[in-house]
């Protein structure tokens, strides 16, 4: 069985929220939840240095990438839109390292939310700071108040891909404003939502898999999301 790395988040300091006098790196439980239940050993990332990416990410198998703030649009080379929300330039920063690191021991990445995002930036793409800068009518990608648990919009998934085994018309959850714009040279979009937001990308030879949605919320309820973290932690 594999030794799976999640980078964690650095909690946003605000003071008077829980530990605003102290600095804090968390994951979601569902990662560990569902790595754990599919046997694998899972070690939690610290948010570091740069410099130090290469060690940390020398002490495991393959990596998730996990959601979070917005990516600081300094990495793609814009200024910041008025309506981009919180950014961690740190964290970018190191898990732009981490990706570096993991590739260079060719050890598959799999990436969540801003873990897809965070991808397509260091291969090179952009990001639409806010879905309002689409050229085009959206769905709703932030479902609140519906529970995180429940799917909300539906993916095209091409099937010819690393996704091939999910439904060709599948269901998911979505917390998101930001989107890929400029897709990365060297990924492929394998899926899209109605709207042509794309909802996930891979690519085969680096062993990369990221996805939009959130399946760590959904990997109880919905068989194919257990499925998603099977592929990755046993396959890819």
């Amino acid at each position: 069985m594999s030794v799976i790395g999640i980078l964690g988040t650095p909690y946003n300091i605000v003071e008077k929220s829980p530990f605003w006098w102290n600095k804090v790196t968390y994951t979601r439980q569902g990662f560990i939840d569902v790595l754990q239940e599919l046997g694998h050993t899972v070690l939690i990332i610290p948010a570091d240095k740069p410099e130090n990416a290469k060690n940390l990410i020398h002490l495991v198998d393959k990596i998730v990438l996990t959601g979070g703030a917005d990516i600081s649009p300094q990495f793609y080379n814009e200024e910041p839109s008025p309506r981009l929300e919180t950014t961690n330039p740190d964290r970018d920063a190191f898990e732009i390292a981490a990706i570096e690191a993991a590739l260079a021991e060719k050890k598959a990445i799999f990436g969540v939310c801003r873990g897809i995002q965070i991808l397509n930036v260091y291969f090179g793409g952009t990001l639409y700071q806010d879905l309002s800068d689409y050229p085009g009518t959206v769905v709703k990608h932030r479902q609140a108040p519906t529970p995180q648990e429940f799917p909300i919009h539906s993916v095209t998934v091409k099937q010819d891909s690393l996704l091939d085994f999910l439904p060709e018309n599948y269901f998911v959850n979505s917390f998101h404003h930001q989107a890929l714009k400029e897709l990365a040279p060297c990924l492929t979009a394998i899926a899209h939502a109605s709207d042509g937001i794309i909802e996930a990308v891979e690519n085969k030879e680096k062993r990369v898999l990221a996805v939009q949605w959130h399946p760590e919320c959904t990997w109880q309820t919905e068989k194919f999301d257990k499925q998603l973290f099977q592929f990755f932690a046993e396959k890819l």
